[in-house]
């Protein structure tokens, strides 16, 4: 059974740093892409970051030169770093999982409608 289990989300101030982690359990993930999505009240789900399965990243806008994402291959697992955390990145986080390929620009992997597998979330609060 696929699992995909975050942590680290809380309540933090602005200009602060948190780590999120997402253990991933049920198969190796070594060839798959893993992302990161967010959800914040009243709007829709939204892309944040992933790490494709030989390492290149892809970022979106709004999180790109403040969050990294990064993965332990040996642990299976995945993680989000955010820096210089602001208001708007208030959100449920989800940690995701898909099957990655040779062919697929890193842009196929914002839709989160490619993704096989999900986590929970966890919740971040970023108090200004």
């Amino acid at each position: 059974q696929v699992q995909l289990v975050e942590s680290g989300g809380r309540l933090v101030q602005a200009g602060d740093s948190l780590r999120l982690s997402c253990a991933a359990s049920g198969r190796t993930f070594s060839n798959y892409a893993m992302g990161w999505f967010r959800r914040a009240p009243g709007k829709e789900r939204e892309f944040v970051a992933v790490i494709r399965w030989r390492g290149n990243t892809y970022y979106a806008d709004s999180v790109k030169g403040r969050f990294t994402i990064s993965r332990a291959y040996a642990v299976n697992t995945v993680y989000l770093q955010m820096n210089s955390l602001k208001s708007e990145d208030t959100a449920v986080y989800y940690c995701a999982a898909t099957t990655d390929n040779y062919f697929s620009g890193d842009n196929y992997f914002s839709d989160y409608s490619v993704y096989d597998y999900w986590g929970q979330g966890t919740q971040i609060t970023v108090s200004s």
